[in-house]
């Protein structure tokens, strides 16, 4: 499978990752840090998708822009699934299992700029 591909569905996996574990975060944060990091989450693969489908020709400054967005993006997330384990939204099994995926991801990303 090509790097591009790999990437992708790991992305995919982060933001239904994500979607799922903030289920069960409390209801007054629903426009807080809910909100915040599906969007964030889902602005790591969005941006990525976005970026690679505009990388034709002399494009790659284009591209590598959503990069580094999408990069951006991701840390945001990642501080905000720390917060919310900080804050018991989100338990340590849960942080355990999402927080590699989330490093994975961003050396892809870092490796790709």
């Amino acid at each position: 499978m090509r790097y591009h591909e790999k990437l992708k569905i790991k992305m995919d996996q982060y933001a239904h990752m994500v979607y799922g574990l903030t289920k069960s975060f409390p209801k007054e944060e629903l426009y807080g840090v809910t909100s915040q990091l599906r969007r964030s989450s889902l602005s790591v693969i969005l941006n990525y998708v976005e970026g690679f489908a505009r990388r034709k020709g002399d494009n790659c400054k284009v591209y590598k822009n959503f990069l580094e967005i999408s990069y951006g993006s991701l840390k945001e997330s990642k501080y905000l699934l720390h917060f919310s384990l900080v804050e018991k939204y989100l338990s340590e099994d849960d942080y355990k299992k999402i927080a590699p995926l989330s490093d994975e991801i961003g050396a892809m990303l870092y490796k790709a700029l």
